[in-house]
């Protein structure tokens, strides 16, 4: 217990999936949360759970991470309310099926807004107020589909490759500035979440390469665990890595 005792996290797309998963394990190891996403009505529900077992550890803001100013005010706002920021978790993302001939310049664009400018954003905006705090742990989540060849998440894809390169120069940025702040990407393969089973859905298939192993699709926990380990003061010499948790997919 108390693995995060004492920190303060801010996380993105937290309401529902992975994000959800992601403010609950932080929590029970001691963590405060600033809860963000557009899903407001879940977002207040999951404080109000929060709160509940764990009184003032948890807090939601609506937060559009394509809006700079908003982006400015969450930050901001996540410090007064818990006196510092030592976490960041880049998670908010959507996925709009597509390949390179039939997606739109409009899906394109709102794929990249989200995720790449989004983590841009959120990473800029962060790492003055995480460097103030003493150090801490940026955790972006990228995703196996900027390891392989999707053309039907050609735009997610693209989005994805463009988070995990910028993580890579904000791990060296930061260690060479002597920031004490660490920054790594997270690269999940088919997890049991609403944006999956939706994917499945428009594609009218499952995702077969994951059911078919014993272990089947991964869990929001699985990635969960890892998120906890990042943003613990275990994974100190863990800095631009890309870590994956997909049961050996990209390896096949």
């Amino acid at each position: 217990m108390g693995r995060v005792s004492g920190k303060v996290a801010l996380i993105t797309g937290a309401s529902i999936g992975l994000g959800r998963a992601d403010a609950l394990a932080l929590v029970a190891e001691g963590a405060r949360v600033y809860l963000t996403d557009v899903n407001v009505a879940a977002g207040e529900a999951l404080a109000r759970e929060i709160n509940a077992s764990h009184p003032g550890a948890a807090h939601f803001a609506k937060l559009d991470v394509r809006d700079e100013a908003q982006w400015v005010e969450a930050i901001a706002d996540a410090r007064r309310r818990f006196g510092a920021l030592h976490v960041l978790v880049n998670n908010a993302g959507i996925v709009i099926i597509g390949n390179p001939e039939t997606t739109t310049l409009e899906q394109f664009r709102m794929q990249q807004a989200v995720m790449t400018e989004g983590v841009f954003l959120g990473c800029k905006h962060a790492i003055p107020a995480i460097k103030e705090s003493g150090g801490g742990s940026i955790i972006n989540m990228s995703s196996v589909a900027s390891h392989l060849g999707y053309p039907v998440f050609y735009a997610y894809g693209a989005a994805k490759g463009a988070v995990r390169s910028m993580t890579k120069a904000i791990a060296v940025h930061c260690q060479m500035n002597k920031y004490n702040i660490r920054c790594n990407s997270i690269h999940a393969g088919a997890m049991h979440t609403q944006m999956v089973e939706q994917a499945s859905k428009e594609l009218g298939m499952a995702m077969s390469a994951y059911e078919a192993s014993p272990t089947g699709l991964g869990k929001p926990e699985d990635v969960a665990n890892l998120v906890l380990f990042l943003a613990s003061d275990e994974s100190r010499f863990v800095n631009g890595a890309e870590l994956m948790i997909d049961n050996a997919l990209t390896v096949q």
